[in-house]
Parts: C-alpha cells; sequence; structure tokens
C-alpha cells in the first residue's frame, strides 16, 4: 500500500476508522482460533475481571478496542500535522516539564494500552525524541512504520546495540526516549518478573538506562476516546528508586487497571525467549 494512498485514507473522520477497526478485530477474533486462546487465557488470567458474564463482556470490548488499534494507524502515522495536534488533549504535560528543569533526560514509558503510537508523537511536536522500534515480521511493513514514527522531532532507533547506543547517546543530551516496557525483549536481555500473577520474561533496558543516566520515567497513556473522539494523554512520573523489573511491572499493572479494555491482551507477554531459561518461581 502506497503512502500516497494511505494519507488520503488518514484524512477520514477517524470514527470511521474505529468502525473498520472494530469489524477488522472481531474477523480476526473469528478466523484465527491460536488468537482466540491467547487473548483469552491472557485476559482472564489477569484477575481483572470476575465472573461469566463480566469478562464476556469485557472480551468483546478487547476485540474491539484491539481492532481500533490497527485502523487508527492510518490517522495517527499518515494525518496531516494539523490534525494529529487536534486529536489529543493532555492536561498533564506539567509532569513533563517538571521533570525537565533538572536538565535531565527523560524516559517515557508506553505500554501496550491504548494508542501507544500517538504518545510519542504529541511527545515530538514538543521536544526531541528517539523511539526505540523492533523491526517487524512483515518486510513490507518496515518503510511505513518509520515514515509513520519519523515526524516532527522524532527519531526512530532499531532494536540492536546501535538503537540502544542512541537512546544513551539521547538521554546523555538531556533529551526523551521512547520505549515500550512491556514489549517481551530478547534472550539476555531481560529477568522474569510477576506480571498480573505469571511470570514474565521483563526487559531490563528501562532500569539500566535509568540508572545510568538518572533520567526521569514518566508513565504514558494515550485513552482512545469513544466515537472517535480523539484521545486523552495521561501522564504520571514513575517512582526511581529501587525501580527494577518488578516495580516496572507493578507500574504497568496499575495503569492497565484504569482501562484493562485497551490493554493489547493478545500480545504474546509471556513466551519464553529463544535460548532463554524458563522462570524458576
Amino acid at each position: 500500500m502506497s503512502i500516497w494512498l494511505l494519507r488520503a485514507l488518514a484524512r477520514l473522520p477517524l470514527s470511521w476508522l474505529h468502525g473498520a477497526g472494530v469489524t477488522l478485530g472481531w474477523i480476526v477474533y473469528g478466523l484465527s482460533a491460536r488468537y482466540q486462546r491467547r487473548l483469552q487465557e491472557n485476559l482472564y488470567g489477569s484477575g481483572l475481571c470476575q465472573g461469566t458474564s463480566a469478562c464476556r463482556k469485557l472480551l468483546h470490548r478487547v476485540v474491539a478496542e484491539t481492532g481500533k488499534g490497527v485502523t487508527e494507524l492510518i490517522a495517527v502515522w499518515f494525518g496531516p500535522d494539523e490534525r494529529i495536534s487536534k486529536l489529543v488533549r493532555c492536561d498533564t504535560w506539567h509532569v513533563v516539564e517538571a521533570a525537565r528543569r533538572g536538565g535531565r533526560g527523560l524516559i517515557f514509558l508506553t505500554p501496550h494500552l491504548g494508542c501507544f503510537e500517538i504518545s510519542a508523537l504529541y511527545g515530538a511536536q514538543r521536544l526531541p525524541i528517539t523511539v526505540l522500534y523492533r523491526p517487524p515480521k512483515l518486510r513490507w511493513l518496515e518503510p511505513l512504520m518509520i515514515a509513520g514514527r519519523s515526524r516532527w522531532q522524532s527519531t526512530v532507533a532499531p532494536a540492536t546495540l546501535r538503537g540502544v547506543r542512541m537512546l544513551y547517546k539521547a538521554l546523555q543530551r538531556g533529551e526523551a526516549i521512547g520505549l515500550l516496557p512491556d514489549q517481551a525483549p530478547g534472550v539476555g536481555e531481560g529477568a522474569w518478573a510477576d506480571f498480573f500473577g505469571r511470570p514474565a520474561y521483563t526487559m531490563t533496558l528501562v532500569s539500566r538506562l535509568q540508572k545510568t543516566t538518572g533520567a526521569a520515567v514518566i508513565m504514558a497513556f494515550a485513552e482512545r476516546l469513544p466515537h472517535g473522539a480523539g484521545y486523552h494523554l495521561h501522564l504520571q512520573p514513575v517512582p526511581t528508586e529501587n525501580l527494577d523489573e518488578t516495580a516496572l511491572n507493578r507500574a504497568i499493572e496499575d495503569l492497565v487497571r484504569t482501562c484493562p479494555a485497551q490493554y493489547l491482551w493478545s500480545y504474546n507477554r509471556y513466551k519464553i525467549p529463544a535460548g532463554a531459561k524458563g522462570p524458576e518461581f
């Protein structure tokens, strides 16, 4: 699909794109038994819903919101600059301003919750930010991903040693970086820590970057508003004392509990990376 066509589609009302996303979400859910099993296992195992009726209602919302998360990328990555600015409301940007007064770098953590793609772009309109990304399995998608994320003052860094060095240098310059803290890392890049009652291989990069540079850490969540009304970006500081993988997962859990329907429960969060030893607890 050409960028020209995507830019044309990006001018459609967000409510239309979200409507298409709901349909897409149910199509994928209906066609893939593997997808169904993982989503249900992760969602129901989290303990965030009690009883058959409540869990069924939450499941239906999750399927719809997951589909929206795919189709909204058209608007987020390829929409006109002025439209992106109008889609996001943020009442907590003062959290960022307060953290920047000390001249330290900033680590933005955006879990797979809500529209995590728009969080970094909102920040990139206001300050330089380097965002770590993992190349997708579909190679044709990578140039579209890079084009969509490389806007305003945003720079993308691959999830390689070179990319990690880019993150360190950005923090040393007092700039911001963006990470998906609940992304499953590769072997040797994580530690086992409990996540919603199950051991999950959790990245150690966040704690290493913070301890090395003294950067401030801020959790970001762009809540998807109903009826295509846009997004409400929530920002909150994360205590950096004793910020290990367990504390990191606790912070993510607390955020997910505020809006469990918009978490990406279909993500394979509990996989064991090839070559890694399984959890011992």
